[in-house]
């Protein structure tokens, strides 16, 4: 066990002939408990300082720990979002692509709906314009006829037309 300042002070040392002057003993005995007491005060403020350090860096490494699983886990979730993201990317593409196939297998069918249509139309118009064609042409012929050159020459009188009228008023 070591000594104490106060081990130091009641020590009595035996007196012997020509031993040493007791008034100096005292004095560095007086000296050394002070200095003693002096070194304990000093070691137990250092070994108070040494635990507040020591808890504060358990207090440090609690919080970097805590800091290491925060970013563990914000770097676990940022690769799920970024999966996440890539499958819904994946989706997205997949069903645009779905669509525009679908769009243009639509187009297409319209396309070859109205090509045909196009060519019925042709063929519709062909008809008609054979059919309005010889409708003119029969109807020139009925002008180019001579029976119109006969309407001409017949010359009625209009006194005979009146007389006529008038016979067919009375009858």
């Amino acid at each position: 066990m070591p000594l104490t300042p106060l081990d130091i002070h009641n020590k009595e040392f035996s007196k012997g002939f020509r031993g040493y002057d007791e008034d100096e003993v005292n004095e560095f005995l007086d000296q050394v408990i002070k200095d003693y007491e002096m070194v304990i005060r000093e070691k137990k403020e250092l070994e108070e300082k040494l635990r507040d350090l020591n808890e504060r860096i358990g207090h440090f490494n609690t919080i970097e720990g805590t800091l290491n699983k925060s970013i563990i886990v914000a770097q676990e979730a940022a690769e799920e979002v970024k999966r996440n993201a890539q499958k819904e990317a994946k989706l997205i593409i997949k069903e645009a692509e779905k669509n525009a196939d679908r769009i243009v297998n639509e187009s297409l069918s319209k396309a070859r709906k109205i090509a045909l249509e196009i060519e019925d139309l042709k063929k519709q118009s062909k008809v008609f314009r054979t059919r309005f064609k010889m409708l003119i042409e029969a109807q020139l012929d009925l002008l180019n006829n001579d029976d119109w050159d006969h309407l001409l020459e017949y010359e009625l009188d209009s006194s005979e037309l009146k007389s006529a009228k008038e016979e067919d008023t009375f009858a």
